[in-house]
């Protein structure tokens, strides 16, 4: 609740500032509408933005899941298997240091102007947080409790799953709240590239045509969704650690 407050009272900040600057420097339309504007541009367009709303929202949402599960399958391979981490972890480093941009054209000639090529770019983006909060978690494993294991003459694969992976939830937690973050920018990034739906398809159309206002309107709903999926991975990461207080 008081992030929801901290959050509501910073958009209000914001408005305010918006409405000031409009009404000191009376810039024109087409370059910086008006928080009314927008929002009669939200009410009017509101079935075109948000049916293309829902397919970015699918792409969030398939690019999240698909992205976590395999940022968590490649830590545990790599806190499992240290012989395969040392061989994939530096590839894994030497892709995610491409910009996304570069590689985006490649998915989409790849995969098509369709959903699969934006729910790989969301993938793409969400995968190294996750996985590497994890694998960092899992290596800073309490040195105590695995003398404890030890002494169990606990198997590596149980000493794995019984021991580390609970240690190392909070970490997964935080990469899991930073890939909500990003998950958003994949999917736009990849509707920017090409596409003929999503609020990325109607940004562009939007700036195109010098509709301002249409652009902004798609903007706040991209935030509105990212601040509610951001809500969302709380939640689950307050299920997957109940003993940490989340803030």
């Amino acid at each position: 609740m008081g992030m929801l407050v901290r959050i509501t009272g910073a958009l209000l900040a914001v408005l305010l500032c918006w409405q000031l600057a409009i009404w000191a420097l009376q810039p024109p339309r087409f370059i910086l509408p008006g928080p009314g504007s927008v929002f009669v541009a939200l009410i009017e367009q509101r079935h075109y933005l948000l049916t293309n709303a829902a397919i970015t929202v699918l792409e969030i949402l398939l690019g999240l899941f698909f992205g976590a599960v395999a940022g968590i399958l490649t830590a545990l391979l790599v806190a499992g298997l240290p012989g395969f981490g040392q061989i994939v972890w530096p590839l894994l480093l030497v892709l995610q240091a491409l910009p996304v941009f570069a590689i985006a054209p490649l998915l989409v000639l790849w995969f098509g102007f369709g959903l699969a090529s934006k729910v790989v770019m969301a993938s793409l983006i969400i995968f190294f947080p996750v996985a590497s909060a994890f694998a960092d978690a899992l290596r800073r494993t309490n040195q105590d409790l695995l003398d404890a294991a030890a002494l169990t003459q606990a198997t590596p694969l149980a000493t794995l799953f019984l021991i580390r992976v609970p240690s190392a939830l909070p970490g997964l937690g935080s990469g899991l709240r930073v890939a909500a973050v990003f998950a958003p920018i994949g999917a736009v990034i990849g509707e920017w590239v090409g596409a003929s739906r999503g609020l990325g398809f109607v940004m562009l159309q939007a700036n195109a045509r010098m509709q301002t206002d249409t652009l902004f309107a798609a903007l706040i709903i991209l935030a509105v969704l990212t601040i509610v999926l951001r809500f969302l991975v709380d939640a689950f990461a307050a299920r997957l650690t109940p003993w940490m207080q989340v803030s």
